[in-house]
């Protein structure tokens, strides 16, 4: 499985995805400069953590205007997989490739924690390494991920089953509907506040996180198979 982290000016997560796509999971790895317009033979983009432009304008706006994520939108429009985590969920949004937008916490706070994740679905190659209702702990760093968008876009979300992760517990950012990632109707395109890279490797403290790479790696490898 062929995987492109990209890399904006502020990104500061894309090393640690490069750490499990690349060390832990032993796959094929580059790291794309938002300059590029050409992904090449990917078959992952991941748009990382990080403070794209510095967040100095509304998180991942500037970001949604790189020259490379015409080449991302293209291949979300092709069925392929797009992981936005933090700053790359903001960016989905801003694109368009996800529904909704990231607000400012509730508290008006950067929070930094690590806080419980529900699994809300397992039928996508994303989550089938995890059970319906499982609880996850996973790691969260950001000042505008409360997860926001019209009544109308949530009862459809809802409805479709597009939303993948809630917070347990106490919302940390005041989510609405406690939700912590989406997908896109197809399920190829996925988005989340926390982040799952920080909790892949058990000398870190946790792999939590690590079964989302794992699904969609063992997803990857069954339908390359078939081809």
């Amino acid at each position: 499985m062929n995987c492109a982290i990209v890399v904006f000016p502020g990104s500061n997560c894309d090393r640690d995805m490069a750490g499990v796509t690349e060390k832990i999971l032993r796959q094929p790895t580059r790291l794309v400069w938002h300059g590029e317009t050409d992904l090449g033979d990917t078959d992952l983009v991941i748009l990382p953590g990080g403070f794209s432009y510095g967040d100095y304008l509304r998180c991942g706006v500037l970001a949604r205007f790189s020259p490379v994520l015409g080449a991302v939108v293209r291949h979300a429009q092709q069925g392929k997989w797009v992981l936005g985590v933090c700053n790359g969920f903001q960016i989905l949004t801003e694109a368009g490739l996800l529904p909704g937008t990231l607000m400012r916490n509730r508290d008006l706070r950067f929070v930094c924690d690590q806080v419980p994740v529900r699994v809300e679905r397992r039928d996508l190659p994303w989550t089938c390494q995890y059970n319906v209702n499982q609880e996850l702990t996973l790691p969260i760093a950001h000042g505008e991920g409360c997860y926001y968008a019209e009544p109308e876009v949530i009862a459809s979300l809802e409805q479709r089953g597009q939303v993948v992760f809630r917070y347990q517990g106490a919302n940390p950012n005041g989510s609405v509907g406690d939700i912590a990632g989406i997908c896109n109707p197809q399920g190829n395109v996925l988005g989340m506040m926390p982040h799952p890279e920080r909790a892949s490797d058990a000398d870190l403290g946790g792999t939590d996180g690590l079964g989302l790479f794992q699904g969609l790696l063992a997803w990857y490898g069954k339908h390359a198979c078939r081809n």
